[in-house]
């Protein structure tokens, strides 16, 4: 392995590690009864964001510890005939809220700890194709960034944002052609040129400039879209051409199923 093979991936997994203590640190302010409250994604409550949260960790550890056994997790959750949120339920059990907490924030601190110590090389097996341990932990951060703002959504309460975002942006560019090839649709043209405005005022830019198409504005919301956390019309992004405005309509960063972004004005922040 290189030396610079391994800086990159141990700044992945402190960016990981961050996104987890941000929202760990929320969630340590929240009443039994707050954990309960219901989100506006899918009519989830708090609790069971967190809860799949750390189900998605435990897939992360299981896999870690051998494809075959991650194989047979997702074998028994399909046999089970469970949603994912129900078969969380199961598996997790009758815990309150301040446990579940720990519980999660324990196995993430683990899941770090052994991703970091994996060979930056090594493929990890997932539900969709396999990933190497990099891109893996920045799945995690985008996943747990995403799944963080059901909950700061539910709350009304404005977040802060750090350029680890951008890690969440590179994910989003470079599943544009993802998202059509997961929908069985033919790509619409070339990737779009990605210009966008990092929480620091940093420029962050993707794909050609002469692009026909492009999309332009804040990185926040950018990374917002692509993981379907808004709308595009619920946000101030620019973007012009085919290619861009049928990417931005239905982008999708995260494996899985094709998901419809929500519905305008369904998720808009508060205030």
């Amino acid at each position: 392995m290189s030396t610079a093979e391994q800086i990159e991936l141990t700044r992945q997994v402190d960016d990981l590690r961050a996104e987890g203590a941000e929202l760990a640190e929320l969630m340590s302010k929240l009443t039994e009864e707050d954990w309960q409250r219901r989100t506006t994604f899918k009519d989830w409550t708090i609790y069971d964001v967190i809860a799949h949260l750390h189900f998605s960790d435990h897939m992360g550890m299981t896999t870690i510890e051998s494809g075959a056994a991650f194989q047979a997790l997702m074998a028994d959750m399909q046999s089970s005939g469970l949603p994912f949120v129900e078969y969380t339920r199961r598996w997790l059990g009758s815990v309150s809220g301040a446990d579940l907490l720990e519980r999660w924030k324990t196995l993430l601190d683990e899941l770090c700890d052994r991703l970091q110590a994996l060979d930056p090389q090594e493929r990890l097996t997932w539900a969709g194709p396999g990933m190497k341990p990099r891109m893996f932990t920045t799945a995690r951060q985008m996943e747990t960034w995403a799944h963080g703002w059901e909950i700061y959504d539910c709350l009304r309460l404005e977040r802060m944002h750090t350029d680890r975002i951008k890690n969440i942006a590179a994910i989003g560019v470079r599943t544009f052609g993802w998202t059509f090839v997961n929908r069985g649709l033919e790509l619409p043209g070339d990737p779009p040129f990605v210009r966008l405005t990092a929480p620091s005022g940093a420029i962050w830019e993707w794909s050609d400039p002469n692009a026909d198409s492009s999309v332009t504005g804040s990185a926040v919301e950018f990374c917002q879209v692509v993981t379907q956390v808004r709308n595009v019309a619920d946000t101030k992004l620019e973007v012009t051409g085919k290619p861009a405005r049928e990417w931005m309509a239905i982008a999708q960063c995260f494996a899985g199923a094709p998901e419809d972004p929500p519905a305008p004005g369904s998720r808009r922040p508060a205030g």
